[in-house]
């Protein structure tokens, strides 16, 4: 198991080198480019709903990535401190309807073989799963 983590706050200028730092991670564990820079989109997505729905769009906030190399799957804890993620209460826009936004949990949930949301007292932690072998892309 090999793991490195990060943390950052809620500013979005933050997400490029959020970006970097998992696209190094997962460079050094041998992903393929093609599957690495759809990971790194989709924690970049699940980033910037941190800082939308989370904090509100509020700066300096702090929100910590760890990025873990198990046996068999990738998995990134995302968490914040801010308003406690209810997956029951998600909206997703309709794929068919073709205007900006909206579209973030569709990307986490086809990166990803898994989305785990879990409320704290305090804010959420999240856990993104990606099994090894199963190309985000497909």
């Amino acid at each position: 198991m090999s793991q490195k983590s990060i943390e950052f706050s809620s500013q979005p200028e933050n997400l490029a080198s959020v970006r970097a730092f998992v696209r190094e991670f997962l460079e050094s564990e041998g992903i393929p480019k093609k599957d690495r820079e759809m990971l790194v989109l989709g924690v970049d997505e699940a980033c910037s709903n941190i800082i939308r729905h989370a904090y509100q769009g509020a700066t300096a906030q702090p929100i910590s990535l760890m990025c873990e190399r198990l046996e068999s799957m990738l998995r990134f804890r995302l968490r914040d401190f801010g308003v406690p993620a209810d997956a029951s209460q998600f909206s997703r826009r309709a794929l068919e309807e073709v205007e900006p936004g909206g579209l973030g949990l569709h990307l986490i949930e086809r990166i990803f073989d898994e989305a785990l949301y879990y409320p704290q007292a305090v804010g959420t932690e999240l856990l993104l799963i990606k099994r090894l072998g199963n190309c985000p892309c497909s």
